[in-house]
């Protein structure tokens, strides 16, 4: 037992605490019982009615007219750029947002439009005059600016609302309509303690994530106006993602949205005691400041970085191998014992160095 570990914890140490993301996080035992209980149809053909009851309940939650069950986020993202652009048209995304960086470009790979970055600030944001001097002019040698894509929350950072509401009007101003990648919205809805529609209500789409923070094991939904969820149901046939009985996974968000909103407030409390805690050791820096819901950033010295990755691991702890910085993920399955347990085994790293 290292230091700082009572008994209690020393007997739980064989459970892997798994601070990679909150992708990781596994169906409670209630969220099993409401997919096993789950009355279901052909999605297809529209007659699911657990997938219809999320996406009213996805919709309504978010102020939008309608709502599209999708497999995943990168699903749900790339399914609104393409039903917001065609082909040879452009959108205007901040230069470290998910759309942009991690879903392989396929908005471009698939759906041939063009991305266009904008450089985004130490919290996440972009600067409402770039979106404006990023608009083509009408001109053949260039692609039509069609969309502005923005994100909220960004690397666990809550976007301020002026600031939203500046860009979305910015974009609405030249006729762009904005959409946004909401996969952590209601972690920012829960630290600003504000309805989520309330949120979004100056965008035109916008994509929820079930399956990160609020603990459902898959799925997304989008949402929007009407004719523009009808196009994205076609696109979503067209990629191969039309659903069977999918009533059974349904069933897991609308228990997510009805039971795990209000608890993202212990994820948020939990990533910033762990935060405090790992502050306190001088090779490790943390930016505890930029810690606004369930993500914090640690940054080793380059020598300890794979040493105190494979410590953690022989302690039951897993984090991501990212370089300089690597980011830490609490969720619902970290408890406060856990933070705890994380701490003392990054100080035992230490103790020794």
């Amino acid at each position: 037992m290292y230091a700082g570990m009572t008994k209690a914890d020393n007997a739980a140490s064989n459970r892997v605490v798994d601070l990679r993301s909150d992708t990781v996080t596994q169906p409670t035992p209630a969220m099993r019982e409401a997919m096993a209980r789950a009355e279901v149809g052909d999605d297809v053909f529209g007659e699911d009615p657990t997938i219809r009851a999320l996406e009213e309940k996805v919709a309504d939650l978010l102020g939008k007219e309608a709502g599209l069950y999708v497999t995943s986020g990168t699903q749900s993202n790339l399914l609104g750029v393409l039903s917001h652009c065609q082909r040879g048209e452009e959108y205007l995304i901040g230069d470290s947002y998910h759309v942009y960086r991690s879903e392989a470009l396929g908005t471009s790979v698939l759906g041939g439009v063009a991305s266009f970055p904008l450089k985004t600030d130490a919290g996440g944001g972009i600067d409402p005059g770039a979106v404006k001097a990023a608009i083509k002019p009408d001109d053949p040698h260039c692609p039509i600016t069609k969309l502005l894509c923005l994100e909220n929350t960004v690397s666990g950072r809550v976007q301020p609302q002026e600031r939203i509401e500046t860009l979305t009007a910015t974009a609405h101003a030249n006729g762009l309509s904005v959409h946004l990648d909401g996969a952590r919205l209601m972690n920012a809805a829960v630290k600003q303690g504000t309805a989520p529609a309330a949120l979004v209500a100056s965008v035109d789409t916008v994509s929820l994530c079930l399956s990160k923070g609020l603990g459902a094991p898959v799925g997304s939904v989008l949402t929007g106006p009407k004719d523009f969820i009808a196009r994205a149901r076609r696109l979503r046939k067209m990629l191969g993602g039309g659903m069977r009985q999918a009533g059974v996974i349904a069933a897991a968000g609308l228990h997510a949205l009805d039971h795990h909103v209000d608890r993202l407030a212990e994820d948020h409390a939990n990533a910033r005691r762990l935060a405090e805690g790992l502050a306190a050791f001088p090779r490790l820096a943390v930016d505890v400041d930029a810690v606004d819901t369930n993500m914090l950033f640690i940054t080793p010295h380059p020598d300890d970085a794979d040493p105190l990755r494979a410590h953690l691991a022989k302690h039951g702890v897993v984090i991501a191998g990212q370089r300089p910085k690597i980011r830490i993920v609490t969720h619902l399955d970290v408890t406060e014992s856990d933070v705890d347990r994380v701490i003392a085994a990054v100080g035992a790293f230490y103790g020794g160095r």
